[in-house]
């Protein structure tokens, strides 16, 4: 076998992914890392008008790119949602488990149906997509992504002001999943592996970020600041293609740096 050049390893062309919370952040960002690399893109997320309005920058930017609205915290639209990819499609290729959801809340008083949520959208959600878009496709043609978006929180403990109790368990077991997830399927040919996002500007982490100071929490980072709109782009691409091939069950953090200085100094505000 000829070795192929890196340009042919990163190549996605003759590729589809699907995206969940595709419509905007990061999963819109991942969405265009894959859609420029030549991959057709399904988007998902609960509103229609996101989605037509992610699809259309996707497709002005020249990619191939769809939508589905669907809720992946409901069993009945997670299975719908791939259905209707694979139907309109005919493949799911590289699977991008990235919708989620967070609460604020003191431990002593965090709601239990705010830990359902959570754990239900980040958790129960990524575990039945990827069931059945395995069993429906992955599985039978012996080949396939899972790229799971788990988080720093998922890493560590945080400040106690952060109070993010169920979203940092949820992103705790997203890696547990991952690796677990990589073990049984590998004999399918199917690779699983995590990243963990540090601190972006999106509409999820804005209002946390403005509360504890978007300057003082760039400053903890080696780096010196938070995430910008290209920065899981190189990861994303790594993951999804045969560049990434023989890498599995695995997690790495794309935040600047400030995981390693997590537990010692992180967020002295």
């Amino acid at each position: 076998m000829t070795a192929r050049t890196t340009q042919q390893l990163f190549d996605l062309r003759g590729k589809t992914a699907l995206i969940t919370g595709g419509s905007r952040g990061l999963g819109l960002q991942m969405a265009h890392a894959l859609g420029e690399a030549g991959a057709k893109i399904m988007l998902s997320s609960r509103k229609a008008d996101d989605l037509e309005q992610a699809a259309a920058e996707l497709q002005a930017a020249g990619i191939d790119a769809r939508w589905i609205a669907a809720d992946c915290a409901k069993e009945e639209d997670t299975r719908r949602l791939a259905e209707e990819t694979l139907q309109r499609l005919g493949a799911i290729d590289i699977l991008v488990n990235n919708a989620g959801a967070s609460w604020g809340s003191p431990a002593e008083s965090h709601p239990v149906e705010a830990w359902d949520k959570v754990m239900n959208l980040n958790v129960r959600g990524y575990f039945i997509l990827s069931q059945h878009v395995a069993n429906q496709y992955m599985i039978q043609k012996k080949s396939g992504r899972i790229i799971n978006i788990a988080s720093i929180a998922g890493l560590n403990g945080n400040p106690p002001e952060m109070q993010t109790l169920a979203y940092n368990t949820s992103k705790t077991a997203v890696i547990g999943f991952t690796r677990t997830l990589a073990a049984e399927w590998g004999k399918y040919n199917i690779t699983v592996n995590a990243i963990c996002p540090g601190f972006f500007m999106t509409k999820m982490a804005a209002g946390l970020i403005k509360s504890l100071g978007e300057e003082k929490m760039a400053a903890q980072a080696p780096l010196g600041r938070l995430g910008d709109d290209e920065d899981l782009k190189g990861l994303t691409l790594l993951y999804a293609s045969d560049a990434g091939k023989h890498i599995t069950g695995q997690w790495l953090a794309v935040d600047g740096g400030v995981s390693v200085v997590l537990g010692l100094s992180l967020i002295h505000i």
